[in-house]
């Protein structure tokens, strides 16, 4: 038997649209409810009550109607709890995120494509070794300049990951004028999407996304951001309530004067360590270069820029030691007051790894290290690449060497 306001907003939904709910009417009200037909009515001369209503007022791209939407739509809202933790993941990113992509005429339901790609996590990473917010390979990211050393890796970082998305979004869009085969081809490749194309054109096929031959998981994507789309247009109509988050500005970059960790540069804004990682996920090692730019919540930019002034008057930082032939980690890890295992975990060294001759270790300028190994325990990835590329002198965005030989400034 039909739940009573299950009923209820059956009744409302064929108001609202008579033809949709009529055909989920006739189905039963058990069965899974569908996406009703959207007449959106916007006030565009008052401001945006909160980040979500910006996003609807700038939907720009045509809606997709089958039988996958309605099948992620019905996902989604059974698994409430799921989606409210990624659209409320996603608050921290999504101003920067819709900002960008009005001040390029695109449309902003493009903002919601991380929930579909990595479910709003920076730290994502798949087992295509797609990595970040966006999910670009290698490849990929090395094709649209994003860094990817020993350092740090842009995939992961949010206003350089954003850009390059974007950038790759619109030339895929102006390849084919339609963006449900711009999605297709950022999810299964451009090449792939113009190949199944040409192949229905030689069959005399329509060549549009829906009626292409594509991988399962392709075939889905385009209906998991309709999905998200319906819900986040309407969340009344199903019961859903999305998490507040304000239509502001929520964060601004901070250049670093002096070498900083990760733990401490959290301390001096005054955020969890988590927390300063999520908006700063790109850095491969707990430490950063003087120069080096910072994402901070705008409400603690002033905080966190007095902090690192007084923290570059201490002189304390930290620096880079070049091994030297004969020195073992043992000797290193005692000259400046670490065990050998913290020094490991400063520089992601298996436990097993001997570096030789010219690696180049971080070791702490004066500073306590115990901020630094805090955060080392939550960088993705850090002792496979520690192991297996070392730190070398040198490397442009490290910090700056030290020990035998330090760098002039």
């Amino acid at each position: 038997m039909a739940h009573p306001l299950l009923t209820a907003l059956l009744i409302l939904l064929a108001v609202l649209a008579p033809a949709a709910a009529r055909a989920q009417l006739e189905a039963g009200a058990d069965a899974p409810l569908a996406a009703p037909a959207r007449v959106l009515t916007l006030d565009l001369t008052r401001d945006a009550n909160d980040i979500w209503d910006r996003i609807r007022r700038g939907y720009g791209m045509a809606d997709l109607d089958s039988p996958q939407v309605a099948e992620q739509q019905a996902f989604y809202l059974n698994h409430p709890g799921y989606l409210k933790q990624v659209f409320a993941r996603g608050g921290r990113y999504l101003y920067y995120i819709v900002d960008e992509l009005e001040r390029r005429g695109m449309p902003t339901e493009l903002a919601l494509l991380p929930m579909v790609e990595s479910n709003y996590n920076p730290l994502a990473y798949s087992a295509a070794h797609a990595s970040g917010l966006w999910q670009f390979i290698p490849s990929t990211g090395k094709y649209f300049n994003l860094t990817q050393d020993r350092w740090v890796d842009e995939r992961r970082d949010v206003i350089a990951s954003t850009n390059a998305a974007l950038d790759y979004l619109q030339r895929i869009y102006e390849m084919h004028g339609d963006w449900h085969l711009a999605l297709a081809s950022y999810n299964w490749g451009e090449g792939s999407v113009k190949r199944a194309i040409e192949r229905n054109r030689a069959q005399g096929l329509p060549a549009e996304y829906s009626r292409l031959r594509m991988p399962e998981e392709t075939r889905k994507y385009v209906p998991k951001l309709q999905a998200i789309k319906n819900i986040v247009a309407q969340p009344e109509l199903f019961a859903f309530e999305l998490p507040y988050v304000a239509n502001e500005l929520h964060f601004v970059t901070v250049e670093a004067p002096t070498a900083v960790d990760l733990g401490t540069a959290a301390r001096l804004a005054g955020l969890p360590l988590e927390e300063f990682i999520a908006l700063n996920p790109g850095f491969n090692r707990p430490a950063a270069a003087a120069g080096r730019t910072f994402v901070v919540p705008a409400d603690r930019a002033q905080r966190f820029e007095d902090g690192l002034a007084e923290l570059e008057k201490s002189g304390q930082g930290w620096q880079t030691h070049t091994l030297q032939a004969g020195e073992t980690l043992e000797a290193v890890a005692a000259r400046y007051g670490l065990s050998s295992p913290d020094l490991r975990q400063l520089n992601a060294l298996a436990a097993n790894s001997n570096p030789g001759p010219g690696y180049s270790l971080l070791v702490p300028d004066g500073i306590d290290p115990s901020h630094a190994l805090e955060a080392s325990r939550l960088l993705p990835f850090a002792t496979s690449a520690g192991s297996r590329q070392g730190l070398r002198a040198g490397g442009g965005t490290g910090v700056r060497a030290s020990g035998a030989r330090r760098a002039k400034n």
